[in-house]
């Protein structure tokens, strides 16, 4: 133990104070030597590092061509493929579209149905992206107050479901960061629920939010309140996405949020859609029918527009957001093995490198992925030479932001480091970009092994100790020639504690 502190204490005070610019790669070569030894002492494990200059040429590496589980680090390429392919001003659209004729009483005669592509921004929290009560305001603006039959939904992607994919391991089914995924989207296939304690002890707990707007009527709470602050709650889903709050809450316990993946997100958004429609006047009777078939031509009765990719892309990475990195991907490549396979053959063609990538999903979330040092090295020399890949650095999240908040001491400011984390049980990986005066560092180090979390702070530790005199990177994007380039997780908006999933 004495010996942890001690070299805690090293990697947190050493080489703190400014440093000098350089101009050559043996200053980097001598803090990355010097800092290799105590990262292996503090997390023992497998380390993959790379070092390079802004060209991809390496300065200081170790197991360069290893591969390792990159974990959502891969979100990086994932946004750099899709936007290769759909462009960075490129929007999803979530529309209602309609076949029959209005009545002079506002009725809708004829069917209608919603069309849902995988906008991860659709009823986002905490209200900030396009929301179903905006259709709603449309439909009425357009006359109509009363609709007719079930909510039908339809998709240009394939079917208007959502799933847990395949290639994800089972244990992480039912966590907040894993929620079921596809074109039935929106509240980022979650739900959230605030409870507070009863008058007394021995009352109902109350239920006092429910998100999103219209899930109230899903829910049921058995919780009862207790003398004290001690609390403790469980919500748990039906297969027919009903929620049931159990356990106890104290009397003198603050308001409680729960939140779970949705089991069922059709009937999820049934509740929803339906909250939207009373919110604008329109009156919906499900129990009927659609109206008579008609051979007329359909057309948008409403519709919503997803902020343009390169704002949901700087989300994503952001927050490390899985099914919003899937989405990106399917956005690009539609469904199924084939988007995998596209993603990983984008990567190898941009590196040079087939044999060391190996990509099954767009997130990351996958454990049978595999990335090599030093193809992220060349991905990110290269790519933003592309025509596509301009200000790629600008799609990755600040120092001091997003998954790097914690990375918001010992640099000069924030955006000296433009980068992407990975996380998983036994994995830890930060790779990106670094500004110096005398240009920029590609940066990509990589662990796999038993302390993940000490790994993470003696990465943070080297990227302190070669930014210490950084600079900005610019939003222009790499110049390939002697100019100088210099210059969270966020989550659901919301506190949220005593998670269960379904």
């Amino acid at each position: 133990m004495r010996r942890l502190l001690a070299l805690l204490f090293l990697l947190g005070f050493c080489s703190t104070r400014p440093l000098p610019a350089q101009t050559s790669g043996s200053w980097v070569e001598e803090q990355v030597g010097a800092w290799y030894p105590m990262a292996l002492k503090l997390a023992r494990g497998k380390w993959g590092v790379a070092v390079a200059d802004q060209q991809g040429r390496i300065l200081w590496s170790t197991n360069l061509d290893v591969p390792f589980v990159p974990a959502s680090t891969v979100k990086l390429l994932t946004t750099g493929f899709a936007r290769s392919l759909v462009g960075g001003d490129a929007r999803r659209e979530t529309r209602v579209i309609g076949v029959g004729q209005l009545s002079d009483a506002g009725e809708w005669k004829g069917r209608w149905w919603m069309e849902l592509n995988g906008d991860v921004t659709l009823e986002r929290l905490p209200g900030t992206g396009p929301m179903l009560r905006d259709l709603a305001a449309q439909l009425r603006l357009a006359g109509i107050r009363r609709l007719r039959g079930p909510l039908e939904l339809t998709s240009q992607i394939g079917a208007a479901d959502a799933v847990y994919p395949a290639v994800w391991s089972s244990k992480h089914r039912g966590r907040s960061f894993a929620p079921l995924v596809g074109p039935l989207m929106f509240h980022e296939n979650v739900v959230l629920v605030g409870v507070s304690p009863g008058s007394k002890a021995g009352s109902r707990a109350v239920l006092v939010s429910a998100s999103p707007r219209g899930l109230s009527s899903m829910v049921t709470v058995r919780a009862m309140t207790r003398k004290g602050r001690r609390t403790r709650l469980s919500l748990s889903q039906g297969a027919d996405g009903r929620l049931v709050v159990n356990g106890t809450i104290g009397t003198r316990s603050r308001q409680r949020t729960l939140l779970a993946t949705m089991v069922n997100p059709k009937k999820v958004l049934d509740a929803a859609w339906a909250q939207a429609l009373v919110d604008e006047g329109i009156t919906w009777d499900r129990s009927g029918t659609n109206g008579a078939m008609t051979s007329a031509a359909s057309r948008v009765l409403a519709a919503v527009q997803s902020p343009v990719f390169d704002s949901v892309a700087s989300e994503v990475n952001r927050r490390s957001l899985n099914p919003g990195a899937e989405l990106l991907l399917q956005w690009a490549a539609g469904r199924g093995d084939s988007a995998s396979a596209r993603l990983t053959a984008h990567v190898a063609s941009i590196t040079g490198m087939p044999e060391a990538v190996h990509l099954v999903d767009g997130s990351g979330l996958s454990y049978d992925n595999r990335m090599t040092p030093h193809a992220f090295i060349n991905y990110l020399a290269r790519y933003p030479l592309t025509p596509a890949g301009r200000a790629l650095p600008m799609l990755l999240p600040a120092n001091g932001s997003g998954t790097l908040h914690k990375l918001s001491s010992g640099l000069p400011g924030t955006g000296v480091v433009r980068a992407k984390t990975g996380t998983l049980a036994q994995v830890s990986n930060v790779v990106g970009y670094l500004g110096r005066p005398n240009g920029v560092l590609l940066i990509a180090l990589m662990y796999e092994g038993p302390r993940p979390w000490a790994a993470r702070q003696a990465e943070w530790r080297l990227f302190r100790i070669l930014g210490a005199d950084g600079v900005l990177i610019p939003s222009e994007g790499f110049i390939m020639d002697d100019a100088q380039l210099g210059g969270d997780s966020d989550s659901l908006g919301a506190v949220v504690e005593d998670t269960t999933g379904p």
